[in-house]
């Protein structure tokens, strides 16, 4: 088995767009996928879960962001009762996730959404993020309960996601509210870092002893 060699980080130009969406009525549905796609809410905050479909679904394009994260890290993030994560399934699998949290005067922000990669190009990827925005603004009901309603749906986009996500976005209704560019230096995203809890190691070094 050949084992991939992690190369030093890049220096990347890129571009990053803020878009927002500041009306329920700018929503604009998508065609149906091909396939039935049902979403379920993760009752139970996982950090395992989250990063893996940080790996899973972000590695084949540039997500690194969240490459240095500890266990820790995750397991603050995901266990805050103004964050949700949301499951899609289809074909009888996982076929996505994504990602909404209740901010302050009334934003919501998609901070991830995305399919794994056997679902990319089959036509489940406009109907995804539409299903995310309609729960984005569902916040206080279905999810995020004693937030208050949302005012705005809003999130990050850039030249090191899917070369489709910006124009996807825009297809549902958002706007470009902002517009930035900048070199940034993107790690090698062929090797993402599984962070543990802790040393495995250190169970067996125990039973050795005993």
């Amino acid at each position: 088995m050949q084992v991939a060699t992690e190369a030093p980080p890049v220096e990347i130009p890129v571009t990053e767009w803020s878009l927002e969406m500041l009306d329920r009525r700018d929503l604009q549905p998508s065609p149906l996928p091909s396939g039935e796609m049902t979403f379920s809410l993760s009752m139970l905050p996982s950090p395992d879960l989250n990063r893996a479909f940080y790996a899973t679904v972000g590695s084949r394009v540039c997500w690194t962001d969240r490459f240095s994260w500890t266990y820790e890290d995750w397991d603050k993030w995901v266990n805050r009762p103004e964050l949700s994560t949301w499951i899609a399934m289809a074909e009888g699998t996982v076929a996505g996730f994504f990602e909404l949290e209740a901010q302050p005067d009334g934003d919501t922000e998609v901070h991830l959404v995305g399919l794994v990669p056997a679902f990319v190009g089959k036509g489940f990827g406009g109907y995804l993020v539409e299903q995310a925005v309609r729960r984005a603004w569902q916040r206080g009901q279905l999810w995020a309960e004693g937030f208050g309603p949302t005012r705005r749906v809003w999130l990050r986009t850039s030249t090191l996601d899917h070369p489709n996500a910006k124009a996807n976005y825009l297809r549902r209704g958002f706007k470009v509210a902002e517009e930035e560019s900048f070199l940034r230096n993107v790690p090698d995203p062929r090797i993402a870092p599984w962070p543990l809890p802790g040393d495995p190691r250190t169970a067996r070094l125990v039973q050795d002893e005993d």
